[in-house]
């Protein structure tokens, strides 16, 4: 599913709110601005040069704040740079900056002591804010006491002045409680402690846009997985405030405000139904439109969390028209909108009303396309969305018909969790395709265009059922659509076509005699293992070779055509004792005489072919197969060509069509020889007549008999 913590996006996006606001300040300041040094050394002394200073002029006298002012400024343009940030708070900037976080708090007619605008308080908050951005100062500083300072910067509001100055110490406060508290479960739950939560969800109503939106980014992070937070923010009344400001139109804040939203609910039912009956539904789906992508992101997971598993909630959703903007999210070029925006879908088609409307929005052709991303999670979320979309009838076919089940089969899917959500789907399309579903399949392979067309034979060959076989292959042209992908000049839809005969093929009984040793066509009972080259009641001997193999008329003329013809013909041999075999090995004239005598042999595949043609010569399909089977075992890329011109000149059925299974089965080994498009082309005729053969008159094999013996 979906990943749901938003903390990264919004670390990133403090970051950049704090450089912004940098910039701003600095242009305020700017005869105040200094550049470091850029050796370590200069740096050094730069950055104890500025703490002496803050330290040192602790107070309010006008110098002294001037002073302090720029020494703060100063260390905040440092820690902009990350990699100074170690050297900062190694040369003992925390407790210097803390300790300049105190002062009165603002009052009226206070003008005269505090000229300098509270720019000391302010520049301390940020710049612990910006140390705060690496996670191992974070203790450090919440340590030295920095938290109650903050919580007192935060009750600022309260004074009834309302300036830009106060509202930049109360902004920096709450930015600096954001990084303090970011990934950080211990300090979020000691800003509680401290009592900051009550102060933030006030300061939601303050008249300034950017302190409501620092207190909502603060209270974002407090309520990330932490469940003493989130109660407490509720229980603050600060639902009603922040679905507010989510109709505000200042994108910032109603991105922090969806944000706030969002941790509050997850994982917590209690608070979706009470942020629900708030009535932040409609407002959440309207920021689906918003034009800030960070909102849209953000509103279509926290829609996918309204509709985890509340049937009534998803519903709900549609009908407002969530499904509209969502579908045309996931066009976006956004990755992480996209995969909010599908983790919604598939949330929404888990329920059977909305799977029908997804699809009529337009919503599958875009799921699909994301199948082809490299972002696992995007991956998985659009799989989930078409699992879903798959248990509605109606919308098999539109699947089938724009390609799915081929971008099904053919996804290079990232994670094991998305391959059996992809096979889940696959499996659900099979089981509907009967009654009205295959019906209108069929009715689009007669009257669709020739793409689509060959799309729905395509799926068919993989997922209909056998007692479909004849009706949709052979008595609606299937077979003849995938024959025609086989002589196509287009490799991919040479490769379609291939694999789904191959899939067609090995479905059918007849053309499945490779996997299992096969039994005689003609049960018989034989003489017995003691009788072979016994010349105990012998009545024929063969010269084999220039040696004798002792033989008994009554069991050959029972084994084949050929001996009856031998012996109970007009033939030469019919009367004679001694019957010479020219053009047969004595091992292999041995062989064959065993198989006639017991019915079992084994046959290795260093004789197997010279077996098959003594076979073939004596009319021994018993024995023929068992060659047939032996010599398919031995099929490979670089011999099937061979292998099938084998099986022409022996009529060798089995072996043909074992041969037939393997050159469809390996297409893209067999596809770059220069010898295979002669040979598909030649094998054509021969794929539509075993096929026909086979799902017209299903063939079922009896339990083999006949024991392959050593």
């Amino acid at each position: 599913m979906a990943n749901n913590n938003p903390q990264n996006p919004v670390r990133r996006s403090l970051k950049r709110k704090f450089d912004e606001d940098f910039e701003e300040q600095l242009q305020d300041h700017a005869p105040d601005r200094k550049i470091p040094s850029n050796a370590r050394g200069d740096l050094i002394r730069d950055v104890r040069s500025h703490l002496r200073l803050l330290d040192s002029a602790f107070s309010s006298s006008d110098s002294d704040r001037t002073a302090a002012r720029k020494a703060s400024h100063a260390l905040c343009e440092l820690a902009e740079d990350e990699e100074i940030v170690s050297v900062i708070v190694h040369c003992g900037a925390i407790p210097v900056l803390v300790n300049n976080l105190q002062a009165p708090q603002p009052g009226r007619g206070d003008d005269a002591t505090r000229r300098c605008d509270y720019e000391v308080e302010k520049g301390s908050a940020f710049a612990l804010g910006l140390l705060a951005v690496k996670p191992e100062y974070q203790h450090l500083i919440v340590d030295s006491g920095a938290l109650s300072h903050l919580v007192e910067l935060l009750k600022w509001h309260k004074s009834g002045v309302s300036s830009r100055a106060v509202s930049g110490v109360i902004r920096r406060a709450a930015d600096a409680i954001t990084n303090l508290a970011h990934e950080n479960s211990s300090i979020k739950s000691r800003v509680r402690i401290e009592g900051g939560i009550p102060h933030l969800v006030e300061l939601l109503q303050f008249s300034d846009a950017k302190v409501q939106r620092a207190a909502a980014a603060a209270l974002r992070t407090l309520a990330f997985k932490n469940d003493e937070n989130k109660n407490q923010i509720v229980e603050c009344n600060a639902l009603p405030t922040l679905i507010l400001m989510l109709r505000s139109e200042d994108a910032a804040i109603h991105y922090e405000a969806v944000g706030v939203i969002g941790n509050l609910v997850h994982s917590s039912p209690n608070i979706k139904q009470q942020v629900l009956q708030a009535g932040a539904l409609q407002p959440v789906i309207e920021l689906l439109s918003s034009c800030c992508s960070e909102s849209q992101r953000e509103a279509a997971l926290l829609l996918g969390q309204f509709a985890a598993a509340d049937s009534d909630c998803k519903v709900h959703i549609v009908q407002r028209g969530a499904l509209q903007p969502l579908i045309e999210l996931l066009l976006s070029p956004d990755p992480q909108l996209k995969e909010m925006s599908a983790f919604a879908l598939g949330r929404l088609a888990q329920d059977t009303h909305n799977q029908a409307g997804i699809a009529y929005k337009g919503g599958i052709l875009p799921l699909l396309k994301l199948l082809d991303s490299k972002n696992g999670s995007l991956q998985h979320n659009a799989a989930f969305a078409l699992y879903g979309l798959a248990d509605n009838e109606d919308n098999v076919a539109h699947i089938i018909k724009v390609g799915g089940v081929q971008k099904l089969q053919e996804g290079e899917f990232i994670v094991q969790p998305t391959k059996d959500c992809v096979s889940k789907t696959l499996k659900r399309l099979e089981e509907k395709i009967h009654g009205r579903v295959l019906n209108h399949l069929l009715y689009l392979m007669r009257v669709g265009d020739k793409m689509v067309q060959r799309r729905v034979a395509l799926a068919l060959a993989h997922l209909c059922s056998p007692g479909d076989q004849k009706t949709i292959f052979i008595d609606n042209n299937g077979l003849d659509l995938l024959l025609q992908l086989l002589e196509s000049t287009n490799l991919k839809q040479q490769r379609d076509g291939s694999l789904a005969l191959h899939e067609l093929a090995t479905k059918a009984s007849s053309l499945t005699l490779v996997n299992a040793a096969p039994p005689s066509p003609t049960p018989q009972v034989y003489l017995g293992e003691q009788y072979v080259n016994n010349p105990t009641l012998s009545d024929v001997t063969f010269l084999v070779e220039g040696k004798r193999f002792y033989a008994h008329r009554i069991c050959l003329l029972a084994s084949s055509d050929a001996f009856r013809a031998m012996f109970d013909g007009g033939y030469r041999e019919r009367n004679a004792k001694d019957v010479e075999i020219p053009n047969i090995k004595w091992d292999v004239f041995e062989l064959m005489m065993r198989f006639i005598y017991t019915g079992s042999v084994r046959v290795d595949l260093d004789s197997a072919q010279d077996v098959l043609r003594a076979a073939d010569q004596y009319f021994l399909e018993g024995l023929k197969r068992i060659c047939e089977y032996t010599i398919a075992q031995d099929i490979s890329v670089e011999n099937v060509s061979l292998m099938y011109e084998l099986s022409e000149a022996f009529n060798a059925m089995s072996l043909r069509e074992a041969c037939i299974l393997f050159i469809l089965d390996q297409f893209d080994k067999l596809c770059i020889r220069p010898w295979y498009v002669r040979l598909v082309k030649h094998i054509i005729p021969e794929i539509r007549r075993s096929l026909t053969n086979a799902l017209t008159k299903p063939v079922q094999h009896e339990p083999c008999q006949e024991q392959m013996t050593s």
